[in-house]
């Protein structure tokens, strides 16, 4: 990945979380933590990583409305970001936060079974 693409996918995951902080009507918007984005060198791209402390609701839910509401979420990127082309993007939801809180989990079982 090309500095300038680090960059605009640096950027761009500030906008997108400050787009669904500010301006998104839905309550469960409000609640998504963006983690980060990796955009494709052309731009045309873009997959953005997003975890939730929502638990009532499936890692493919979240992922459905993430992607319903991603055309609203383009459209104000383009007028936040100045870009020649918004990319198309595609909500992950981000587990790597959940490995890790496991892998800790599993280190404190050890070593409270040691002592």
């Amino acid at each position: 990945m090309s500095i300038k693409t680090k960059r605009i996918a640096s950027e761009m995951t500030r906008v997108i979380s400050q787009i669904l902080l500010e301006e998104a009507r839905d309550s469960l918007l409000k609640k998504i933590t963006i983690t980060g984005a990796e955009v494709a060198p052309d731009l045309s791209f873009a997959k953005v990583y997003f975890t939730s402390l929502l638990t009532e609701m499936s890692h493919q839910d979240l992922e459905r409305e993430m992607e319903e509401a991603s055309s609203f979420i383009r459209k104000e990127l383009a007028e936040k970001m100045d870009l020649r082309n918004t990319p198309k993007l595609k909500f992950m939801y981000d587990e790597s936060i959940e490995y890790a809180n496991n892998i800790e989990r599993i280190i404190k079982e050890i070593h409270d079974n040691n002592e």
